[in-house]
This record gives C-alpha cells, sequence and structure tokens, in this order.
C-alpha cells in the first residue's frame, strides 16, 4: 500500500533527509538509520519530490531480468553489493546476462554478480544533486526495504540511455512511500548433517560462499563442528594482514561480498590497502572495498578438497556468526591453487 502524495511522514523524511545531507552525513543508509526507517523507504519518500528536492526517484517496474539485460546500454557504470559490514564497489559494463536454475548472472570482465532475483521486490531509478553536479543510480531493495543491490553511472556512461531505460522500465504507480514487511527465511542448511552434505558437494571458492550464506542462524554452530583440517579460527585481524600481504605480493584474489539477494566478486589483484578508522579499504581503480573491522566477529581459514585440488580461503563472521565476506585465491580455470596463496593463508594462523 502506498502512502499518498500529500503526507506529513513524506514530507519529513525529505525534510530531514535534506537537513543530513546539508550537515555533512552522505551514506544513506545511516541517514535512514537515525530517522529509524529502512533506507528503502528514505528512497521512496522521494518519489515525485519537487524539482527543488535534493534526491528524486522513479519507481521502476519489476521487470528484474529485462532491466538487467538493458543496463548494458548504460555502457562503464560502477556495480556496488553490501551486507551491514562490508561494501564491494566495481567498475565495469552489465554484458552477457544469463538465467539458470534462478540465477542471473551478470559477468563481463570486470563485473562479476550472482543474482537471486526472488530477493528483489522493490527497484528505483534515483537522481541525486550535490556540488559535484547530479548523482544518476539504479537501486534495488528487499521486502524489509535493505539494498541487496546498486548501480552508479560514471562520467563516461551513457546518460541518455539512462534516462531511455528510465523511461521504459518506469512503473505506472509513482506515488511516493511504501510499506515494508519482513523477508521470509531464506536459508537452506539448517542442521550440521545437511551442512556437511553441502560442502562434501563444494568443489570451489564461489560454492563454499553460496553454502556459508545459506546456514541458518549463522555459520559458527556448523564451523565448529568440522576437523581443524578444514575449518580453524585464525585472529580477527587476519583480514587486514592478508589484504596487506596480497597486496605487496601481488597475489591473485577472489573476493567475494554478498547479502541474500546478490554475490558480487573481484577477481584479480590489489594495490592499495588502507584503514580509515574503523574502515579497512581496497581502493584501487575500478574495485574498492569497505570493510568494517569492528564488525568482524570471528575469522575462520577453511581448506576443501575441490575439482582441482585443495583450496584454501578465509571467511569472515559478523558477531552473530554470519558470512561477511570471502577471500580466495584467483585461480586460473583448471589450474590448482598456487603455492604463494597457500603459503599465506597458512602464516595467517601464526600470531
Amino acid at each position: 500500500m502506498n502512502l499518498p502524495l500529500k503526507n506529513p511522514v513524506l514530507d519529513q523524511i525529505r525534510q530531514q533527509f535534506q537537513l543530513a545531507r546539508q550537515a555533512g552525513r552522505a551514506r544513506h543508509r545511516e541517514i535512514a538509520e537515525q530517522l529509524n526507517i529502512s533506507e528503502g523507504e528514505l528512497v521512496a519518500a522521494h518519489i515525485a519530490a519537487p524539482e527543488s528536492a535534493l534526491m528524486r526517484t522513479t519507481r521502476l517496474r519489476p521487470d528484474w531480468y529485462a532491466l538487467l539485460v538493458a543496463c548494458a546500454a548504460l555502457q562503464q557504470v560502477m556495480a556496488l553489493t553490501r551486507n551491514a559490514a562490508c561494501v564491494h564497489e566495481k567498475d565495469g559494463v552489465y554484458s552477457s546476462v544469463t538465467e539458470q536454475a534462478n540465477v542471473v548472472a551478470v559477468l563481463d570482465e570486470q563485473i562479476d554478480l550472482q543474482c537471486r532475483l526472488q530477493h528483489w521486490q522493490l527497484g528505483f531509478a534515483v537522481e541525486e544533486s550535490s556540488e559535484k553536479g547530479v548523482q544518476r543510480s539504479l537501486q534495488f531493495y528487499d521486502a524489509a526495504g535493505v539494498a541487496v543491490h546498486k548501480l552508479f553511472l560514471r562520467p563516461q556512461s551513457d546518460a541518455a540511455a539512462y534516462g531511455a531505460l528510465v523511461e521504459w522500465f518506469a512503473d505506472p504507480d509513482q506515488l511516493p512511500g511504501i510499506t515494508v514487511q519482513p523477508c521470509a527465511a531464506t536459508t537452506a542448511i539448517h542442521d550440521v548433517a545437511s551442512f556437511l552434505v553441502a560442502l562434501d558437494m563444494v568443489q570451489d571458492a564461489r560454492e563454499l560462499h553460496s553454502a556459508l550464506a545459506q546456514c541458518q542462524g549463522g555459520c559458527l554452530p556448523y564451523l565448529t563442528a568440522l576437523s581443524p583440517e578444514t575449518a580453524r579460527q585464525v585472529p580477527a585481524d587476519a583480514a587486514r594482514r592478508l589484504l596487506e600481504t596480497a597486496a605487496a605480493e601481488a597475489l591473485e584474489m577472489l573476493i567475494l561480498t554478498g547479502n541474500a539477494g546478490v554475490t558480487q566478486a573481484h577477481s584479480g589483484p590489489i594495490d592499495k590497502v588502507a584503514v580509515m578508522g574503523p574502515w579497512l579499504n581496497v581502493l584501487d581503480p575500478g574495485f574498492n572495498l569497505h570493510l568494517r573491522e569492528d564488525h568482524i566477529g570471528s575469522a575462520w581459514v577453511l581448506s576443501q578438497s575441490g575439482v582441482h585440488g585443495l583450496f584454501s580461503a578465509l571467511a569472515l563472521l559478523n558477531q552473530t556468526g554470519e558470512l561477511i565476506t570471502l577471500f580466495a585465491s584467483a585461480t586460473v580455470t583448471g589450474q590448482p591453487e598456487p603455492k604463494a596463496w597457500a603459503e599465506v593463508i597458512e602464516r595467517l594462523s601464526k600470531v
């Protein structure tokens, strides 16, 4: 059910958003939390906003697959997928969109997404004014108003194609506001026995990430049930040590970050690692990672026998044991894990 156009609640959300922006707060998620609403509600309040508003939003039709296919016309853009503890940003083109077994894959030389569209409930085209000009984006949310994926135009993007896409996919309903509701449970692994079965079928790091993400109640009960040779807890600063070593030694990494709706991957080397307050960052051209170190509840080194031999990974869990992100080696198809990566992972256990 949508709220009417003239609604004091929506007016207040818009006013508070503008005040927060003027005070220098930049992240929609944080502004929404301060207003005690979801980020989706904050964005939806700006549907049909006046031209003077800092943010103006268009509701999109829920034809997500066709919309993703159409995004190729935008050319170079930035893809953003996050959870509460980690933000994964990658520049590229939304080409080669395919669907198989209820998962839509977007895969070009840089963009690498696995989209589970059953969790995509709301979509918006967002234009926001700032001192740097107008920022244009496409943003997608689950039923609770939590962001599952965003796409931001870059200076080299095709703005005309963006305008045509928004016009074509605009929903007939452009009344501002949304009503959020709890998301249905999505975990598929409910006990240790089913986890062991799933783990036995894992053949690579991507499948390992998927298995960990599906653990009901977080991963801790499942990982602690494994042998020390398969899963061992390491110090929480292992992520920082791994990223710094990978940058220094030019190791090819696979970095997987996601939520219920999307898993986004970076595959390749990293260069600039920087710590800024609670944030551990990778700040490379075309790829940024922002990880809240204070949200890491535990870190685990996992060793698994895959289709090309033994492979190892570092999994980060939050305070409730849910998967934040996973680091593995960006192995060449058909090749075993490099010895240099295995040695770095092994050193994480030694303080």
